[in-house]
């Protein structure tokens, strides 16, 4: 089913909240001096819709089964820099769903990711920041091995909230590592039922929400690169290692790659990729990829 008009309200509402909160820790600048000066920003937005479909006749010979598919994506980045400080805010998020004949739609993509980071620059590549980035999805997930189909995951269950103090390297435009020792993280299961289900319940303990981890390492690394006008590679890596529970295998490993190229002004193919490791969830690798043909359009007013 699709994502909810309250669902998607909350993230939007949850993604400025978080932005205005995070720029006013650092940021000494007043909300109105920000407002005018707009040539400090650097802005890109992109919206993608793609289509897929497939019918054969009840006679076909070879066999088949009809089907729909639809998936969109939305891209936003907005970054202030005057002086030392700097102010970067991203969004990503991903829907899709998929309905083969005599089966109910099932979603084949989705994904909601927030990131909001003030920073402060201490040499020409280096500098300090404290950032707060949210990751969760719209829609229900279940697992239709078992019959009837049973619930696994929805909005904020699981819902992660991570805060992050630590250094940046960022040698261009293009890539930046951060480098956290000091991140707690949130992680949410709103939705008590889901344990049920799935006995690990994300690291959450049984019978509660919110499971609370104050004392760990964070590293992010972001490579977003536009190989040329047509073709863009954007892959972001976190991990995430709680002190407490130190060990090997509770690391925690999160690759999501993004492929677009653009065939045409409007038309694009695009790619994307999550390859997920949290002893929490599943003690083996997770991983998921999309192969889309689509419409994209795309806006920005960054220098080239």
């Amino acid at each position: 089913m699709f994502f909810s008009k309250k669902k998607f309200i909350a993230v939007l509402s949850f993604s400025a909240l978080l932005s205005i909160g995070t720029y006013a820790q650092g940021v000494s600048d007043s909300v109105s001096q920000v407002a005018t000066d707009t040539t400090y920003w650097t802005k890109e937005f992109s919206a993608g819709l793609n289509f897929n479909q497939g019918a054969f006749s009840s006679n076909w010979s070879a066999g088949g089964v009809n089907s729909v598919a639809l998936g969109a994506i939305l891209k936003g980045k907005a970054n202030y820099l005057k002086g030392k400080w700097s102010w970067d805010n991203q969004m990503e998020m991903l829907y899709g769903m998929v309905k083969n004949e005599g089966e109910d739609g099932r979603k084949s993509n989705d994904r909601i990711f927030l990131d909001s980071k003030v920073g402060y620059s201490l040499s020409e590549h280096w500098g300090a920041y404290f950032s707060a980035n949210f990751l969760s999805q719209f829609a229900n997930g279940y697992n239709y091995d078992e019959d009837p189909r049973t619930l696994i995951s929805g909005f904020m269950s699981p819902g992660y909230l991570t805060t992050s103090l630590g250094f940046e390297y960022k040698p261009n435009e293009e890539f930046v590592l951060r480098i956290g020792p000091f991140s707690p993280r949130w992680t949410f299961v709103t939705d008590l039922s889901i344990a049920d289900n799935i006995e690990e319940n994300y690291g959450v303990p049984v019978g509660e929400k919110v499971r609370t981890e104050w004392l760990a390492l964070q590293l992010y690394a972001e490579w977003d690169k536009d190989i040329n006008e047509n073709f863009n590679i954007l892959s972001r890596y976190q991990m995430y290692a709680n002190y407490e529970t130190l060990s090997f295998k509770k690391i925690d490993h999160r690759l999501d790659v993004t492929l677009t190229a653009k065939i045409t002004e409007i038309i694009s193919v695009t790619f994307t990729s999550i390859n997920l490791y949290d002893y929490d969830q599943d003690p083996g690798i997770q991983y998921s990829q999309g192969l889309a043909l689509g419409l994209l359009y795309k806006v920005s007013n960054k220098k080239e």
